[in-house]
């Protein structure tokens, strides 16, 4: 059987899945020989990067993918969150705010932006981020772990209350989203 970009994706996230990333990479890269332009393949290639840890390595390939498709959330999301990971929190910013442009229903991105505000010590907008993730999707367990701790910073005791009890009532009834 012949080789092709589809089947080494296939083959890489097996790999990957498995924790080989070394050798998932190296089936990324081959199936990059096929399909230099898919832009998926650059992202699939950047979350194993940044599986295996090394987050430079994986920003490069996730910014291969924003160049060729600058309008996927996922891939603007990951590389907020890899520009965060990595201390480049201006960068981090600047994706929350290009992914929340161009779909501000995206509660991941919101809770990733308050996660950088609560990391700056920016309380009140790290809550608001928060807030707007858990109303977009009220589900959204982290979100509401984050907005707890936050509300625990600013001494908001209700709204930590509220949120204990909305967490517990998930978890209760299995309803965790991410």
């Amino acid at each position: 059987m012949l080789e092709s970009a589809s089947q080494l994706n296939t083959q890489a996230i097996e790999l990957a899945s498995q924790g080989e990333y070394k050798e998932a990479i190296a089936c990324f890269k081959k199936a990059l020989t096929f399909e230099q332009d898919n832009y998926l393949l650059w992202f699939n290639l950047g979350v194993t990067y940044r599986d295996s840890g090394d987050l430079y390595m994986a920003k490069e390939a996730l910014l291969k993918a924003y160049s060729i498709e600058n309008q996927d959330d996922e891939v603007i999301e990951t590389l907020a969150l890899i520009n965060f990971n990595i201390g480049e929190k201006r960068e981090a910013l600047d994706f929350c705010n290009i992914g929340l442009t161009l779909n501000e229903e995206n509660s991941h991105l919101w809770n990733t932006l308050g996660v950088i505000h609560f990391n700056s010590e920016n309380f009140e907008k790290a809550a608001s981020c928060f807030e707007r993730a858990i109303t977009i999707n009220p589900y959204y367990y982290d979100a509401l772990f984050n907005l707890r701790d936050t509300y625990m910073e600013t001494g908001n005791q209700v709204g930590y209350l509220m949120c204990i009890n909305q967490m517990k009532e998930i978890k209760d009834h299995g309803s965790i989203n991410v």
